[in-house]
């Protein structure tokens, strides 16, 4: 590397985005993601060994997916290719491919690919890898955020460990908010910024476990915002709601104000009353109340208040947050609106909650499968009584023949019990 090339390296550093930056370079350094990457875990072990297979990284956009590939890259002596999905060609792999053997052929060193939203592979991409992992020539990594038992052909599912991350929580970003405002080295502290407690839990709970998405609103709050009379750059909750693009609740979302709204809503549309759970949802909604928080509490009402008594409820809530999350405001509106008013007119039945009873029982009693309950397929179970007297409810008008199903310690307890709609349909 010549001078010229070694400025260019440095100005492109400074000049790249925030959450480049502030990318860890260890293990250690990563926020979050203890689950998978906690001290004595399989691929922290994995890592610091520098003994990787392939693994597919799933998660939410902003969770550390290309985070932890970075950390690989930073502590292996594999060589590490990166490649994107959305933009690589046939041409591209192949170009790795020809590298990798040939530093396996003269150097004995291993190829980690790297590939970035592995999902916009098309198949036969995704083949034209799979030889080359199978054989060892490529170390393969894969970031997605669809999930791959559906996006990821099963022969290279087969040939890697799949490690799911989860939304970071709101004590992970505070952390890389005051990081990334106060951090000299790595962060914006040179630019003599502070922000306030207030500003913080906002962009902490709005972010919604994208760590990407709350410094992004950093970067633009510091980077625009004029320095005050005492030559400091305040982000405040005001700011911060303008640079994330989202409106600070009108109710404040901590206090008692904002749990009455959502508890009146959950019992408006239980009580039946379309119009209560109408006001409430608007009451949410101009307050800036995150529509996925409301698509999530009516999909919980429609199994929890309506169940069985009108098996669609669900179907229409689990598909009215689907579309919320593909149409967005202002139309998601209209959307949950739809999904409010068929709840609140729909007939109820809580009896799923009988799963409640029924985990108190197994929690409080131990018991044993019924011996004509039990597996009668495996060799010489039918010498040990398993499946003995065993009545095939298909070979019984209606389809149908009392038995007992209950263990005997616990036979006479009951965990469902019926609304009048399913007492008819019984």
């Amino acid at each position: 590397m010549d001078l010229f090339d070694y400025v260019r390296e440095q100005n492109m550093e400074k000049e790249s985005p925030l959450a480049a930056r502030l990318r860890p370079e260890t293990l250690e350094e990563v926020v979050g993601q203890e689950h998978i990457i906690g001290k004595g875990k399989l691929l922290y072990r994995a890592i610091k060994a520098d003994k990787l297979g392939s693994v597919i990284f799933y998660g939410p956009p902003g969770t550390g997916k290309t985070t932890i590939a970075k950390v690989i890259a930073n502590t292996t002596e594999s060589s590490f290719v990166q490649i994107n999905a959305t933009v690589a060609g046939k041409k591209d792999m192949e170009e790795v491919v020809k590298r990798a053997k040939d530093d396996f052929g003269m150097y004995q060193k291993k190829t980690i690919l790297f590939v970035d939203e592995i999902h916009r592979f098309n198949k036969a991409q995704q083949d034209y890898l799979l030889p080359f992992v199978e054989d060892g020539t490529l170390v393969l990594i894969g970031a997605t955020t669809e999930n791959p038992f559906f996006e990821v052909n099963s022969a290279l599912l087969s040939r890697s460990s799949i490690f799911e991350l989860r939304p970071l929580s709101e004590e992970d970003i505070k952390k890389l908010i005051q990081r990334a405002v106060y951090d000299e080295k790595k962060g914006m502290g040179s630019y003599n910024a502070e922000i306030t407690p207030e500003a913080i839990d906002f962009l902490a709970d709005v972010s919604g476990g994208d760590a990407r998405s709350a410094l992004n609103a950093i970067e633009l709050g510091i980077m625009t915002t004029e320095r005050s009379d005492d030559g400091k750059i305040h982000i405040t909750l005001e700011v911060a709601a303008e640079c994330i693009q989202r409106r600070v609740l009108n109710y404040d979302k901590k206090g008692d104000n904002h749990y009455d709204t959502i508890s009146a809503f959950i019992k408006s549309m239980r009580g039946s009353d379309p119009d209560g759970a109408l006001y409430y949802l608007a009451k949410m909604l101009t307050a800036g109340e995150d529509v996925k928080f409301i698509a999530r509490r009516i999909m919980i009402c429609a199994s929890e208040d309506v169940g069985n008594a009108d098996p669609m409820a669900l179907n229409v809530a689990v598909s009215a947050s689907l579309a919320v999350e593909r149409v967005g405001m202002p139309e998601a509106q209209i959307i949950l609106s739809q999904a409010v008013l068929y709840i609140a007119n729909a007939p109820k039945s809580n009896s799923a909650l009988g799963i409640f009873e029924a985990m108190n029982s197994v929690k409080r009693k131990k018991t044993s499968v019924p011996s004509h309950l039990q597996d009668a397929h495996y060799k010489g179970a039918p010498d040990l009584g398993r499946g003995t007297g065993y009545l095939y409810p298909h070979d019984y008008p209606g389809h149908y023949v009392e038995q007992q199903y209950l263990p005997d310690e616990i036979k006479n307890e009951r965990f469902f019990h019926p609304g009048d709609y399913e007492k008819g349909k019984k």
